[in-house]
């Protein structure tokens, strides 16, 4: 168990398990990866800098960030 998780942590210091990106394709290896983490937490990390730093935030706040994304809120992003 880790016992301190902040924003900007390195990434690789939440372990090497657990890591999901079910939306990657085949893009090269670039990815966003995420995972729960303690504290009703989710961390999120870029796949080509897995020792890189973290954005860790709220499941509520992920939560919203998704159901945005879904409605288009996030598309000029792309």
């Amino acid at each position: 168990m880790i016992r301190d998780i902040f924003n900007g942590m390195p990434a690789d210091a939440l372990g090497t398990e657990g890591w999901e990106r079910p939306w990657s394709g085949p893009n090269g290896g670039s990815c966003v990866e995420a995972k729960r983490v303690d504290g009703g937490r989710v961390a999120v990390r870029q796949s080509s800098d897995p020792s890189g730093p973290a954005l860790i935030c709220t499941v509520a706040a992920m939560a919203g960030f998704v159901e945005g994304a879904k409605n288009g809120l996030a598309d000029f992003l792309l």
